[in-house]
């Protein structure tokens, strides 16, 4: 059979295929249409979309999945994390996101060693640390000591007697210093001190 690629009727060109550009690459697949010298033929073309303008690179594509950028396909290496899981453990740390894909299912949270000790009873009265209001007096086990003592020649430290348990000094009293006069024999007074 014949192809024809030009049909003139009465001096009228009715059909002119001679200058298409159409080939199987640049036909969508499945379509069917007909070369410049009038052939048909049948697309091969797999895409459908222009991607000349396409930015991503194959660290923005997920690890396992291909795209087309720029009329080439790309295979992805960015890595698929899933539902990732971080703690924090200490009261300055935090918790490093690694690069890759998250599914937003992820979660980052208080290491639970370290949460069970966020209790009313550990935070002090008036104040609030992640929403837990705090109720320590700041009294809590303190045994307080109010010793007396006696002016001495000699330095003295005064300490909470931990043989009672005290591990506080609510005060200290110090008794005045030792003071007596005497008469004495040649009609004056002897001032005794200490």
């Amino acid at each position: 059979m014949t192809d024809y690629n030009k049909v003139i009727l009465g001096g009228r060109t009715l059909v002119d295929l001679t200058s298409d550009t159409v080939t199987e690459q640049t036909l969508l697949a499945g379509a069917t249409a007909h070369k410049a010298d009038g052939s048909v033929i049948e697309g091969a073309c797999t895409y459908d979309s222009d991607t000349t303008d396409a930015s991503a690179g194959a660290a923005e594509i997920l690890n396992g999945r291909s795209a087309y950028i720029n009329k080439n396909k790309v295979f992805g290496t960015m890595p698929n994390r899933g539902a990732v899981a971080g703690f924090i453990a200490t009261a300055g740390g935090q918790y490093t996101i690694p690069n890759g894909y998250h599914d937003g299912s992820g979660t980052v949270k208080i290491d639970s060693t370290e949460k069970a000790k966020i209790i009313p009873e550990n935070i002090r009265q008036g104040v609030t640390l992640l929403g837990v209001e705090g109720t320590m007096s700041g009294t809590e086990e303190v045994v307080a000591g109010s010793p007396t003592a006696t002016p001495s020649m000699e330095r003295q430290t005064i300490l909470p007697d931990s043989s009672k348990g005290e591990n506080y000094l609510s005060q200290v009293t110090v008794e005045p210093i030792p003071y007596t006069e005497t008469l004495n024999a040649a009609g004056g007074y002897t001032i005794s001190i200490g």
